[in-house]
Order: C-alpha cells, then sequence, then structure tokens
C-alpha cells in the first residue's frame, strides 16, 4: 500500500512539474509574445518604435531598422506603394505586412 502511496505521490509531483515548466517562458518568447499582441491591432507605421515594428510578421530587425531609417530621411510613408521604396521591402513583402500597419 505504501508502494502504491508513493507512486502516486511521485505521479502528481511530476505533472505538476511538468505543467509549472510549460507555463514558464524564456524572456525571449514572452517579449515576442507581447509583441505580437500588439500587432493585433495596426500599428502606425510612421509613429511606431523598432520594437513594434519588429513584431510585424516578416518584417524582422533589419528591415524595421530601414523603414525608421526611410521615415527619417523622407518623411511619413503614405501607403503599400511608398513602403516598397524602403531597402529591402518588396512588392510581396509589402502586401503581407500591409494588414498589420497604418498609414496615419
Amino acid at each position: 500500500m505504501k508502494k502504491l502511496y508513493f507512486a502516486l505521490g511521485m505521479t502528481l509531483l511530476t505533472l505538476a512539474t511538468n505543467v509549472c515548466f510549460a507555463e514558464t517562458k524564456a524572456p525571449a518568447q514572452v517579449s515576442k509574445a507581447e509583441a505580437a499582441a500588439h500587432v493585433a491591432q495596426k500599428i502606425s507605421l510612421n509613429t511606431a518604435t523598432l520594437e513594434q515594428l519588429e513584431a510585424i510578421p516578416g518584417l524582422g530587425k533589419k528591415k524595421a531598422q530601414a523603414v525608421l531609417d526611410y521615415i527619417a530621411q523622407n518623411g511619413a510613408i503614405k501607403n503599400e506603394t511608398q513602403l516598397t521604396e524602403v531597402k529591402g521591402i518588396g512588392e510581396k513583402l509589402a502586401a503581407k505586412i500591409s494588414p498589420y500597419v497604418s498609414f496615419n
């Protein structure tokens, strides 16, 4: 009977440990998840931060920085066509990210 209780206790302990580890996330995963939550709303492309732009699927850090650099040099991006003038962003990528951004 003691063996049964011991086995049951160990099983419960193992399950509890697995649940705790499953819910624990590395800092990078948390920040990306939080960033993705911000993408659920359209981001104003012309006022967004680097972190907000990085969270847009398909953009990444280099292209997000390229967007900021373009805006700093040329002013606001007014539409998807103008977005293709940013280094590294072609028509396909502009179309892919346009549902996530507004050009206000």
